[in-house]
């Protein structure tokens, strides 16, 4: 019974971190898609909110490196998925609160603030992916 509880409690905390991508998503794809005419369509909101759940869900939360202090070659070595999945979260959510104080504060930034914003969400996204799927190959 006990077991089943933590199951449910992991996945459930799963599925909330996946949908805070999946509203980060949106706050992002509004604001890039309000400044760039080109990217007002459904399917980019879509889009936009599939990447966040799915980077939010696989790069929170890894599953960390066995950590042995005695072996000297280990303490010298980088994670890699943990420090990807730290960037990457920053990265998203850092956007996401720049393209919120955007849309709350209704201003108009230059292109590049917009494709800055953009391209930090879709890379902090993408280093989440690639986080969550090194932590679980190794696992």
């Amino acid at each position: 019974m006990r077991a089943r509880v933590r199951k449910f409690a992991h996945v459930l905390e799963r599925v909330g971190l996946s949908m805070a991508g999946a509203a980060s998503g949106l706050f992002v794809a509004i604001h890039v898609g309000s400044s760039v005419a080109a990217l007002t369509s459904q399917a980019f909101l879509l889009i936009m909110m599939l990447g966040g759940a799915i980077g939010f869900y696989l790069g929170i939360d890894t599953p960390p490196k066995l950590f042995h202090p005695k072996d000297s070659a280990s303490t010298r070595k980088i994670d890699a998925a943990e420090l990807l999945s730290a960037i990457g979260t920053f990265l998203a959510t850092l956007v996401a609160f720049f393209s919120v104080g955007v849309i709350v504060l209704r201003t108009e930034p230059d292109f590049s603030w917009t494709a800055a914003i953009m391209s930090g969400w879709v890379l902090g996204v993408a280093m989440q992916i690639v986080a969550g799927t090194i932590a679980r190959s190794r696992a």
